[in-house]
């Protein structure tokens, strides 16, 4: 955070044709969401006043996954692809009247760091670079600095010998004073051997204009980009391995970290133990003190304390779980809430459905919550007991201290405190299953 006005521009309109997708690259996922939704978190670390996309390619899908990851941020149309410069100035009508600095980020590039960030919007120089010292340059774009700051961003193939061994390099992320933009970015050239518009530009015009440019340093593994598939696995083991180190430093428990697989916004208390093989999808929280036990896979869900999942379970979105909660194995909870110290064991399905403090629910239970058309929701009141291969037929709605019968199927309301039993009366036919069987294996055997 800081105390001066910021804006952020991020640049999200590239094909990323080395993907070989029909997936824009920003949205191709990176611990559990699109690339971009790690420029968009760490833009939001800022509290600016506009967060700025430019769309492009698959514009109307890079909208739709913004829009669900950041609501109030703001969408602009690159229709061509004239170069960086070109489509920031597609950013000024939404930036029209805006006095402060502006962060221009690219939502291919998921790894900035919030102090980085901060240490950009908070530089006093006109025009701020983010640089990193390269282990290899390579091909990357060079900042010649002095002691007046940053001189000039020089291209690789218009470097000198004596240039190309700087090893000071360009990460083309930027932040200068809105003002600056306006005036500068209307005045960039695509007068090159690409024929477009490069945001680096801007730094020789704000020398020229009197203004100070100077660069802030990173670590090269946060300037790191996606281009292609094998970069985009790199950086998911990269990313991984990140998560799973801050969870052990946060007093987790990770019983084997390696095969634990976290989200960008995963949060997990101290003390909570995960087992082997858990995966954690977008939007999940584990209070201190809960337990996943192995191969389970959780997605925007709450679990607090004191409850225990798995092994083999499946929580979905809005299933929120009560403290000491226990859902044991294959059992799959989808926009539920369990209060307190309810008891699921195995083999169920609890969709759509709300579930009494301290109720049991038997092996085999299903609420049945679809019609074909809608969803509806099963009402289980406190300390009820749900038996065995129990069918609740929503809506439906089963009192506290309400008791099922196994095999049942639950159509009707159930009282406080009644015995539902809802099965055929069975019938018993003595002999018959001897002479039965012994009819098929003669036919069997003609």
């Amino acid at each position: 955070m800081t105390d001066n006005p910021v804006a952020v521009v991020i640049l999200a309109a590239g094909q990323g044709s080395r993907m070989q997708s029909d997936l824009p690259k920003v949205l191709h996922r990176l611990g559990g969401v699109p690339l971009v939704g790690h420029a968009l978190a760490v833009a939001r670390t800022l509290e600016p006043e506009q967060v700025v996309v430019v769309a492009g390619h698959g514009a109307e899908a890079v909208t739709k996954a913004v829009g669900k990851l950041d609501p109030e941020a703001r969408i602009v149309l690159q229709t061509e692809q004239l170069g960086t410069g070109h489509a920031v100035r597609q950013t000024l009508p939404e930036l029209e009247g805006f006095e402060g600095k502006v962060i221009v980020l690219y939502g291919d590039t998921p790894f900035i760091g919030e102090d980085t960030l901060a240490a950009l919007a908070s530089h006093h120089a006109d025009v701020v670079v983010l640089g990193f010292e390269a282990e290899d340059p390579g091909r990357y774009g060079r900042l010649v600095v002095t002691s007046r700051g940053l001189e000039k961003i020089v291209e690789y193939k218009d470097a000198d010998e004596a240039t190309r061994e700087i090893a000071l390099c360009n990460s083309g992320v930027m932040a200068l004073d809105a003002g600056l933009l306006r005036q500068l970015i209307v005045r960039l050239s695509n007068d090159n051997a690409s024929g477009e518009y490069y945001l680096t530009d801007l730094v020789e015009l704000a020398r020229a204009e009197g203004r100070r440019a100077d660069v802030v340093t990173c670590d090269e593994a946060e300037t790191l980009g996606i281009n292609t598939r094998t970069e985009l696995a790199a950086a998911e083991a990269a990313f991984q391995s990140r998560a799973r180190a801050a969870a052990l430093e946060n007093g987790v428990t990770l019983s084997d970290p390696g095969t634990v697989w976290f989200a960008l916004d995963t949060a997990i208390g101290r003390d909570a133990v995960i087992g082997q093989n858990v995966v954690f999808g977008p939007g999940v929280t584990v209070e201190s003190g809960a337990e996943i036990l192995p191969f389970c896979h959780l997605e925007g869900c709450h679990v607090s304390s004191g409850a225990t999942v798995g092994p083999f379970a499946r929580l979905r979105p809005g299933a929120e779980l009560g403290g000491d909660v226990h859902v044991g194995n294959f059992v799959e909870i989808k926009n539920s809430v369990l209060d307190e110290g309810v008891k699921v064991g195995h083999l169920t399905y609890l969709g759509d459905a709300q579930i009494g403090e301290h109720t049991n629910i038997g092996a085999g239970t299903v609420t049945c919550n679809y019609d074909g058309v809608s969803k509806h929701r099963t009402t289980i009141g406190a300390h009820a007991f749900i038996g065995s291969d129990t069918m609740l037929v929503a809506p439906v709605t089963v009192g506290a201290e309400a008791v099922t019968g196994s095999g049942s199927v639950i159509t009707e309301d159930v009282p406080d405190g009644a015995l539902a039993i809802g099965r055929a009366r069975q019938a018993t036919k003595p002999g018959l299953g001897v002479r039965l069987m012994q009819a098929l294996r003669a036919k069997k055997g003609k």
